[in-house]
């Protein structure tokens, strides 16, 4: 009837509601849960909107990542209050890790409330997965969002604004992959018009090469609207959390590699120094000898040109031995001063080759040189003693102090403030020789005008001392600089001057107030964006020590915080733990080890030569044996 027709044409259809979030979230949501009982051999659930409901399995899923025991529970629950007896035991848990659950009772799990459950447990994954929880979850999304914008930056096809659109093309897992994996799959040879195939692609890789759960189809991401958002952050946390894994043997490998180096650095010094030192003291040996078996005639024109040579040997041979011997003090000085730097036991030469060797050949020259001189001088010397005498004390005072210099460079070891200190204190005793050498060039003219040209009761001229002091001061002068470049590389990081800016632009997106502080929220999640993960524990006693119970974190406190967490320092604890890594926490390590790291084929080979074969392994090395060698003495 027209009436009726009429009727029906003003009735208002009722849109749709489209519900493929749920479903989508229900599946990846439950593939998560099973992937974390599977580390305990329990599951899998089919559903967990419906298999929560008994509280057995949710109290199972929170001991394993909460990593405690909840106690006592009904396993085998067949009542209602049994069933509703688990789910209190599992949410109180919840609520004792500080997290809000708001509107969800236990009986809302047991009647398998679908909405209620999906919400819960992206609370679990946001506070157990992202390891940073806010009301709103803003903080999680946030640090990740950032950790994959930053990731992804190099590739131009990409732009990761969210995490439901931003994902649809695969392009963006497929980045994620290639950055830190580039071995795994060719991300420029890829078809950037396939979706499906890059999705495809990336869900398998992942899976089958860095053992992260397929929590996705292909499908939830190329065939929707929009993804699910909960479910592409839950996903894509695995990708986080695997890579941050693969960065500590990347870490390890490098910090090996750095120690091999200083290792070769050392060892090249120290090879340097007893080889030199092993030529000086052959040269004066040598020169002793000739001077053992000199003739001499009481005829002054033969008198005078052996004095002639002997000042031959003064100015030249003599000088260049004194600057050799200031050299190896300053190279010796140089390697122990490096040893302390990287934490090393101290450098013991070979016997024969040790400073008080050299000492001993050096005092022994200057013996057989006044000894020398004087045989000379008795054939020529004019009797003005006491002028000598005058001329004498204040040349051999002056060398005393060049000697008592000398020596203190020589045996500097210590801190290096302390070490800087006494070099100072050394470089004041110095400056007061510019007077005595001024008193000393008088004495001299003095001398000559008395026609003495030769001293009995020293070996040291004007000029000698002149430039002994010279020399002296330009050693104090270079193992100062030296110290003070040391303390530097102590101080200062091996950071590129990008990391520093990454680190403050990561400081400056989280502080939204722009109070120039972080609370612990906002530094949580600026860890987490920088790929730096703690547990609940750890970071509690984290952040007490940096905020000094201020509860704010200032920028600088920050700034020196992740300048110290990232930074390499070669201590034995570091390098053992790196060695651990290396070797997947066997008591050895083979070549194959050394290959999958990240070391130069010259450290791989040092390291082989060095450490002893292992008693476990025909192809290992005992590499805890090699550092204690290294390190205790």
């Amino acid at each position: 009837m027209p009436g009726g027709s009429n009727i029906r044409s003003t009735k208002k259809r009722q849109p749709a509601v489209d519900n493929t979030w749920e479903a989508v979230q229900s599946k990846t949501f439950t593939k998560w849960v099973n992937a974390r009982l599977a580390e305990n051999s329990l599951g899998p659930l089919d559903n967990i909107c419906t298999d929560f409901s008994d509280g057995t399995a949710l109290v199972q899923l929170l001991e394993i990542i909460g990593d405690a025991s909840l106690g006592r529970f009904n396993r085998n629950p067949r009542m209602r209050i049994q069933k509703v007896e688990n789910v209190n035991l599992a949410l109180d848990f919840i609520r004792s890790r500080k997290i809000n659950l708001t509107n969800i009772g236990a009986e809302d799990i047991v009647d398998s409330n679908r909405k209620l459950i999906l919400g819960m447990i992206w609370i679990i994954i946001l506070r157990f997965t992202i390891e940073d929880i806010s009301e709103e979850g803003l903080s999680a999304m946030d640090g990740l969002l950032l950790w994959c914008q930053r990731k992804t930056a190099p590739y131009k096809e990409v732009n990761v604004q969210d995490f439901s659109y931003s994902w649809q093309d695969g392009l963006a897992f497929c980045a994620l992959i290639h950055r830190h994996r580039p071995d795994l799959l060719d991300y420029h040879a890829l078809d950037k018009r396939d979706a499906r195939g890059n999705t495809a692609l990336a869900f398998d890789v992942a899976e089958r090469c860095l053992d992260i759960p397929r929590l996705l189809d292909v499908e939830d991401i190329c065939d929707v609207t929009k993804p699910d958002d909960r479910s592409v952050m839950t996903y894509v946390a695995q990708y986080f959390h695997a890579f941050s894994s693969l960065s500590k043997a990347e870490t390890a490998g490098r910090r090996l590699g750095k120690f091999t180096d200083v290792m070769q650095s050392v060892f090249d010094m120290q090879h340097d120094y007893e080889s030199r030192v092993s030529k000086l003291i052959a040269a004066i040996c040598a020169q002793q000898d000739d001077w053992a078996h000199a003739s001499f005639e009481a005829i002054y024109a033969k008198a005078r040109a052996q004095s002639d040579a002997f000042n031959d040997y003064k100015i030249g041979t003599k000088r260049k031995w004194t600057y050799e011997k200031i050299e190896l003090d300053t190279l010796l000085g140089n390697i122990q001063t490096k040893r302390v730097t990287y934490n090393l036991a101290p450098f013991v030469p070979r016997a024969g080759l040790t400073p008080r060797d050299l000492e001993a050949a050096w005092n022994k020259l200057a013996t057989e040189e006044v000894r020398h001189r004087k045989k000379i001088n008795q054939y020529i010397r004019q009797s003005r003693d006491a002028l000598q005498r005058r001329y004498g004390s204040e040349a051999n005072g002056i060398q005393a102090v060049l000697n008592s210099i000398a020596h203190a460079l020589a045996a500097l070891c210590g801190e290096l403030d302390d070490q800087l200190a006494t070099v100072n204190g050394l470089i004041s005793k110095a400056k007061p020789l510019g007077a005595s050498l001024r008193r000393l060039a008088e004495l001299e003219k003095h001398c000559a005008d008395a026609n003495i040209d030769e001293h009995d009761y020293t070996v040291y001229s004007v000029s000698d001392l002149e430039y002994d002091t010279e020399m002296t001061m330009k050693a104090l002068g270079k193992k100062a600089r030296f110290i003070e470049n040391q303390s530097a590389v102590r101080n200062m990081t091996n950071l590129t001057p990008a990391q520093l800016e990454e680190f403050e632009a990561t400081f400056r997106y989280f502080d939204r107030d722009g109070s120039n502080v972080l609370n612990d929220a906002e530094f949580r999640a600026a860890l987490d964006s920088l790929g730096h993960s703690f547990s609940d524990e750890e970071f509690a006693v984290l952040y007490g020590q940096l905020s000094c119970d201020s509860d704010v974190i200032s920028f600088e406190v920050y700034i020196r915080f992740m300048v110290e967490l990232t930074e390499d320092q070669t201590t034995p604890e570091q390098l053992l733990q790196s060695f651990r890594v290396i070797a997947a926490d066997k008591e050895y390590v083979t070549p194959n080890d050394l290959n999958l790291s990240d070391l130069s084929r010259a450290s791989i080979a040092y390291l082989l030569r060095v450490m002893p074969k292992s008693e476990h392994a025909a192809d290992g090395h005992d590499y805890l044996a090699y550092l204690r060698n290294v390190f205790e003495r």
